[in-house]
């Protein structure tokens, strides 16, 4: 059965951003914006390599990942769990892997593929909903507040 929802394949497609979380070699974590998400399959995210040294180097000795993504104006989402693989240039699968990332700007920097066998997934939802809040509302209000902190020209 497929892990990855409709909505969950949504979010990811609209949101791009997703928040990667790796453990280092000495037990700290590392969390880090990947801005080439996507989905893969019923079962999988992937995203392009292009500047996460810490990230590669935790998972090559801790394949455990975690991914969150948030609609920043809903203040709704998904967190995705399970083990993440490496796939380099020279490997076999690259190809075909790299190829869906042709429409990405910075798809000439992708120095590997990483792929989330995502074995959990559960939604993220602001604390605002348990007290009644609703969604349009809260929308309006996150915009309102984003638009008030723009530079003005």
């Amino acid at each position: 059965m497929a892990i990855l929802s409709g909505d969950m394949k949504r979010v990811v497609a609209e949101q791009k951003l997703g928040f990667v979380a790796t453990v280092g070699a000495d037990g700290m974590p590392n969390l880090s914006p990947k801005g080439t998400m996507m989905v893969l399959d019923d079962d999988h995210i992937m995203f392009g390599e292009i500047r996460s040294p810490a990230t590669i180097a935790n998972l090559a000795s801790n394949s455990g990942m975690e991914i969150n993504f948030v609609d920043q104006f809903n203040r709704k989402g998904y967190r995705f769990r399970g083990t993440a693989k490496v796939v380099s240039r020279d490997a076999q699968e690259f190809a075909a892997l790299f190829k869906r990332f042709a429409h990405f700007s910075a798809a000439n920097r992708i120095r590997a593929v990483v792929v989330l066998h995502v074995e959990r997934a559960v939604p993220l939802v602001s604390p605002a909903y348990d007290t009644g809040g609703i969604e349009h509302e809260i929308r309006r209000n996150w915009r309102d507040y984003f638009e008030s902190i723009q530079p003005k020209s």
